[in-house]
């Protein structure tokens, strides 16, 4: 079985869509483990267009699988990192106006920040993730830079399977993760991926050996629109 975490910013979205107090993401994360999510994401964005610093906090208090923050390697964002604790950080890039992450971060370039950043988070044991595009030269500059984790980015798969055909980006996307899983795999590093999964591609990414944990936020959140969160997340967990 692959585990799910729940990414709960889009919970967030709806709150500050009014600047109000609810739907409050504390309570979306408790309703999701009790769903059977093994772990909750959050992105600690420098806008802060959605999480916001007290959600961190008391998530940390409350959380009871693992807490995995999102943030990009500033030092703003490190040292609430130190601060707070989570069970892990994922490193990602960002850039400001983006509607959401557009993709991985690259290892080839900046990598005294990012070694920097995994360092201090690590000798905090806080495990570090990076999330990258799966290509063969993003792994070994990750691995080369100390991570022991990494998140493969599956944008371009999900963007290939908006549709039901079978077509020949589609397969070739696909291979890419699965393929770059099994390098990684290979190297003893910890595989997760994620990034526009659905209800209906995920069981492809699920199916591949090397990958342990799937990260996803925004199909779950809108699925639980119709039918409710405990709903959406348990058809999810059920499809893993």
């Amino acid at each position: 079985m692959t585990f799910l975490s729940v990414n709960i910013d889009h919970i967030a979205t709806i709150r500050e869509a009014r600047r109000t107090n609810e739907p409050d993401p504390v309570t979306a994360a408790a309703i999701c483990e009790l769903a059977g999510a093994h772990g909750i994401t959050i992105h600690l964005r420098g806008d802060r267009r959605h999480i916001q610093d007290r959600d961190v906090k008391i998530l940390r208090q409350t959380v009871k699988t693992k807490l995995n923050i999102e943030m990009a390697a500033t030092e703003e964002m490190i040292g609430i990192a130190l601060n707070v604790v989570p069970d892990q950080v994922t490193l990602v890039p960002e850039l400001p106006g983006e509607i959401t992450t557009t993709g991985g971060l690259d290892c080839t370039r900046n990598e005294q920040a990012i070694v920097s950043a995994i360092k201090r988070l690590q000798s905090n044991n806080i495990n570090v993730s990076l999330f990258i595009d799966p290509a063969e030269p993003q792994i070994r500059a990750a691995l080369g830079l100390g991570a022991r984790t990494i998140e493969l980015n599956t944008a371009v798969y999900s963007d290939a399977t908006l549709t039901n055909h079978e077509t020949k980006e589609r397969i070739e996307a696909l291979g890419a993760v699965k393929q770059a899983a099994e390098l990684a795999h290979s190297k003893n590093m910890i595989v997760l991926a994620g990034h526009g999964l659905t209800y209906r591609n995920v069981r492809a990414i699920a199916s591949i050996p090397a990958i342990v944990e799937l990260n996803i936020g925004h199909n779950i959140i809108a699925r639980a629109a119709l039918v409710g969160l405990e709903r959406a997340v348990r058809d999810m967990v059920a499809l893993l």
